[in-house]
């Protein structure tokens, strides 16, 4: 990779959560940058946040939004670090004052894993079995899917949980596809969930970076790591949640896929969907859904619309994608379906 021009900056400082997965996200962020700066020094700053320390609760019952992201914002606010690296599916919808997302990355794999020592799919599992997970997400659209199966939560840093599945508390586990992959655990993933089966998280598979806004040295250092394509994707993810007024602890699923108008295939991850079907332009199709914690009810809507004009233009046609899609399930029971979990009895 081609060096940048020299930045007016000497030092950065990146703010990020202990776990090895964590670590991994900012140690690559670290390595692309110093692959543009060389003469950049980046330091890491380690912080422990509240949804690392509460590991015996389900995140939907602890409240709040943020869990893992808030020590690492208030680290950008102290200026003890310039930028903070996070799984986009972590961040909450509206971001504190004075901070922005800097930089989409490129996204890797969306999908769910299925990680089990005995058993290749879900659909292998016997009737009964245990099935690990803290998403109520994963946990509305697989009891949707197979509701004979027992979801028990299951909470901790990747090592954790598979050390709980190896112990034999459960008979598989879900666990992101990208988070396996980056740390080097391929060999745990027996299968992918379809994502007919199991929508994604909103975000989930991207890694953002949060700084502070009118930071232009910073700002202008991070723009070569922006994927402008993975942008217009997880703006359209992102309103669809905010309108509902979601986080990442709650059963709410949004995909988007962007279809390109000159080429055969798209250039989204595999398992997309994708039919290969383009307009005049190129088309974004996103999916949302929200269901009811036991898979009692799983509302499924979708939308494409085909993007004109600038970046600019077309993350604002995103952007209302995302809300349209957003209305379209508060429709059809959405509202009801999110206000008896925001406000439980």
């Amino acid at each position: 990779m081609s060096t940048m021009q020299p930045t007016a900056l000497t030092t950065l400082n990146i703010a990020t959560r202990q776990s090895p997965l964590a670590l991994w996200q900012a140690e690559h962020i670290r390595a692309r940058l110093l692959a543009l700066y060389p003469e950049l020094t980046i330091n890491l700053l380690k912080i422990v946040t509240k949804g690392d320390k509460i590991l015996d609760t389900p995140l939907a019952k602890i409240g709040g939004k943020g869990l893992f992201v808030k020590e690492l914002e208030q680290a950008l606010y102290d200026k003890q670090a310039d930028i903070a690296v996070h799984s986009l599916k972590d961040v909450p919808m509206e971001l504190p004052k004075g901070l922005t997302l800097g930089v989409y990355c490129k996204r890797a794999s969306p999908t769910d894993a299925f990680v089990s020592n005995t058993y290749q799919s879900i659909d292998e599992l016997p009737q009964g079995a245990v099935v690990g997970t803290a998403s109520l997400r994963r946990q509305c659209q697989i009891k949707a899917y197979r509701p004979d199966l027992q979801i028990k939560t299951l909470r901790g840093n990747v090592g954790t949980r598979l050390g709980k599945l190896d112990a034999g508390e459960y008979d598989a586990i879900i666990l992101a596809t990208s988070g396996l992959q980056r740390i080097e655990l391929d060999e745990r993933i027996r299968s992918e969930l379809d994502i007919d089966i199991c929508l994604p998280a909103v975000g989930q598979g991207a890694l953002a970076i949060e700084c502070r806004e009118g930071d232009d040295e910073v700002l202008k250092l991070l723009a070569p790591l922006n994927d402008d394509k993975a942008r217009i994707r997880l703006i359209a993810e992102r309103a669809l949640n905010r309108h509902l007024q979601g986080g990442c602890q709650v059963p709410i699923a949004a995909y988007a896929v962007l279809q390109m108008a000159d080429a055969d295939k798209d250039s989204n991850s595999k398992n997309n969907g994708q039919n290969g079907n383009n307009d005049a332009g190129d088309s974004l199709w996103l999916r949302g859904r929200v269901g009811q914690e036991d898979g009692s009810e799983l509302l499924k809507v979708e939308k494409r619309l085909t993007l004109t004009g600038s970046q600019a233009e077309q993350e604002a046609q995103a952007n209302q994608l995302g809300i349209e899609v957003a209305e379209m399930l508060l429709e059809i029971g959405a509202g009801d379906i999110l206000s008896a979990i925001y406000n439980p009895k």
